[in-house]
């Protein structure tokens, strides 16, 4: 029972994380947060080398 609990620790760790890399880069909130959700681990790589959105104030 104590894995499951660990398992859903590690992926609500993983959602916060993706979350908070995907708001300084500019890029979708949601979006990065349902990939965690889907994806757990394997999401954060992505989220780190996704690309961020360019500034729309030249």
């Amino acid at each position: 029972m104590i894995t499951a609990y660990v398992l859903v620790a590690i992926n609500l760790l993983c959602i916060y994380v993706c979350y908070v890399i995907a708001k300084e880069r500019g890029a979708s909130t949601r979006f990065w947060g349902w990939m965690a959700v889907l994806f757990g681990p394997f999401a954060v790589p992505f989220v780190c080398f996704a690309k961020a959105k360019k500034d729309s104030t030249e």
